[in-house]
């Protein structure tokens, strides 16, 4: 009696409701491959948040806040496509690219460490020999955001960072000493990318633009911005909308091996040398700040 049920309902079964749902999921899990790393995970973080927001002040009776919120309800249409218009531009692009169809939604193996290292060591001495000759200089390490977007505003470049590429990619002349630099993993992807300036108003007016556009782009993303000053050769970090000026070599490598969760292969330093180093670092950001 009962492979009798199962019969009938096997022969009941409508495949075409398994293909519409099968297709729902697949579309759902490309898109958010999609929205992976990008400022769209926290647009729809927020828009959970203020659902859950909705449904708690109703469960609570809370009749003026949940009247207030509901009458957002009718833009949510309009206010979901301008939220999200860059990412829906970027998903009508992916979507004719035949390699977006091949990416896994899995976590992406892990860049070979001892390669990252060497991209530090290689950004530290480019920047230190940059630092002494006042070329200026503005590097972007990509971290969990992807800088798709702002690589689409420079030349693609794909090479092995390099002391020599990046001294090379700066010098005074060259058509792509100008832009910024963007670094995946141990890999330049691209030079003279344009960044977005920051528009908070605590920032000092004599900033100048490349430190704006450094912390603009660590506003916007989590990277790590390094820059070097062309009027003072000062070195500093931007990171989080902060700006950590006047770094030593030494503390710039480490700094950059904390924020890259990156091992530093050279060892701890000594606790007098740290001390000194670090004394150097304050002494030489206060006379840095009223000269930049």
């Amino acid at each position: 009696m009962q492979l009798g049920h199962l019969w009938e309902a096997v022969r009941g079964f409508d495949y075409r409701v398994a293909i519409d749902v099968l297709a729902i999921a697949w579309l759902l899990y490309r898109l958010l491959l999609l929205a992976k790393g990008t400022r769209a995970w926290q647009i729809i973080g927020g828009l959970a948040v203020f659902v859950a927001a909705v449904l708690l002040s109703d469960w609570l009776n809370l009749y003026a806040l949940n009247w207030l919120l509901r009458q957002a309800f009718p833009l949510g249409p309009v206010a979901i496509v301008i939220l999200f218009l860059p990412e829906l531009r970027q998903a009508l692009e992916q979507f004719g690219r035949l390699g977006f169809w091949g990416k896994s939604l899995g976590l992406t193996a892990k860049e070979d460490m001892t390669r990252v290292m060497q991209t530090i060591n290689a950004v530290v001495a480019a920047v230190s020999t940059m630092s002494v000759k006042r070329i200026g200089a503005l590097l972007v390490f990509e971290r969990e955001t992807r800088l798709d977007n702002i690589i689409a505003t420079g030349t693609v470049i794909n090479a092995d960072a390099t002391s020599e590429l990046l001294s090379t990619i700066f010098y005074k002349g060259t058509p792509l000493h100008d832009g910024a630099v963007i670094i995946r993993g141990h890999r330049v992807v691209a030079a003279g990318c344009t960044l977005p300036l920051t528009a908070s108003p605590r920032v000092d007016a004599n900033v100048h633009t490349r430190h704006k556009a450094a912390l603009g782009m660590s506003e916007e993303s989590d990277a790590v911005v390094v820059v070097v000053s062309e009027e003072t050769g000062t070195i500093s970090i931007a990171v989080e909308g902060k700006l950590l000026r006047g770094l030593r070599d030494d503390t710039l490598r480490e700094r950059l091996c904390q924020m890259l969760n990156v091992n530093d292969s050279a060892g701890p330093r000594s606790t007098i040398g740290q001390v000194a180093s670090r004394f150097g670092d304050a002494i030489k950001t206060v006379r840095t700040r009223n000269s930049e």
